[in-house]
């Protein structure tokens, strides 16, 4: 699982999307880009493929329904980036929390997510003790079990529940 994260001029980033065995990384290439605004950031190990872009582009001007789907896949992806946008700006932490929890657990297929709260803090946009009290709402709520560097989702409904209007939302695309 990555994470497309924008970095600040200070050395802050906050992400604005995740992707995993669903998605692309390097999507600018779809519009001829040779660079994107954001830094991909490789959160949870896992397998992909790497292509270089030269073929990438390449292929895609030889095959229209495939960059048909790429195409799509970059509009779905910067909704996505809007719609976590809003979410780090409207929503408590630890409905923010429920919902990026959910996120990565739909892209790496795992209740065990090997992240620290500092690295947490980063991705949901504010400071670890937020972080740990958000945790500590949905551990106590019976939704996680939070130990040291990991997170294992023991009730997914719940933590549906637990989860803004932006999780929803984003199924939606």
């Amino acid at each position: 699982m990555a994470s497309l994260v924008v970095l600040t001029s200070d050395g802050r980033s906050v992400e604005v999307a995740i992707v995993g065995k669903e998605g692309i990384v390097g999507t600018p290439l779809a519009v001829g880009l040779s660079r994107g605004p954001h830094r991909a950031v490789m959160q949870i190990a896992g397998s992909a493929v790497r292509v270089k872009s030269t073929v990438l582009r390449d292929t895609l001007r030889s095959a229209p329904e495939l960059r048909l789907i790429w195409n799509r896949y970059v509009l779905i992806q910067g909704l996505q980036v809007a719609q976590i946008a809003a979410c780090n700006r409207l929503h408590e932490i630890e409905k923010r929390l429920a919902r990026w929890l959910l996120m990565c657990q739909d892209r790496i297929d795992s209740e065990i997510l090997l992240v620290t709260h500092e690295f947490l803090a980063q991705m949901l946009g504010t400071g670890r003790p937020s972080v740990s009290l958000a945790a500590g709402i949905l551990q106590r709520g019976g939704l996680i079990e939070n130990v040291r560097g990991a997170v294992t989702i023991l009730n997914r409904p719940g933590l549906e529940d637990a989860a803004c209007e932006c999780y929803f939302a984003m199924q939606r695309f």
